[in-house]
């Protein structure tokens, strides 16, 4: 199963339309989101999204009832993290938003995704658990807006850049 990794947005509108588009183009199954969208007018975007969207609140979240209203009109689940989801191939997920929430879980897991630093990194923690950090999909930062393309029957995880044109689009 194909999934597409996304994380601080930031009310950046232009990179997170970006994002979606690259979802679609990707034929991801699922998408899992990290936190701090931050506005509900981040919300509007999500909806071009073609497949399901599991997502976690973040520490800049601006208005959490009214997020939680907009997702009302998404295929998927927002909530506070940890949020758990296990994909139909049995993959086991948790998604928070700062790497520090991963501590003291007792639910096993597979893959942790989480954001805050908005500095992509992948790596594997003493047990074996990938951790993946997507970036910062805004790029307000480092000026790196950036998500991950997972795949949950090879476990190969990868940084894509946004702002790099693929072959089949054209630079921003």
């Amino acid at each position: 199963m194909r999934i597409g990794i996304f994380a601080d947005t930031h009310d950046h509108l232009d990179n997170l339309r970006l994002a979606v588009e690259r979802f679609n183009r990707e034929q991801v199954e699922l998408v899992l989101f990290a936190g701090d969208l931050v506005s509900t007018f981040a919300v509007p975007p999500l909806r071009k999204l073609q497949m399901p969207i599991i997502a976690c609140f973040g520490d800049n979240e601006g208005n959490k009832v009214g997020l939680l209203a907009g997702f009302g009109l998404l295929k998927g689940k927002l909530a506070e993290a940890p949020v758990f989801w296990t994909t139909d191939d049995g993959t086991r997920f948790v998604i928070t938003h700062m790497k520090r929430q991963l501590r003291g879980l007792t639910e096993e897991y597979d893959v942790a995704i989480f954001g805050h630093t908005h500095k992509p990194r992948i790596e594997r923690d003493e047990a074996g658990r990938l951790l993946i950090n997507p970036g910062e999909t805004s790029g307000w930062t480092f000026g790196r807006p950036t998500i991950v393309l997972f795949d949950t029957t090879t476990r190969h995880a990868e940084v894509v850049d946004l702002l790099v044109p693929t072959a089949t689009q054209p630079a921003p």
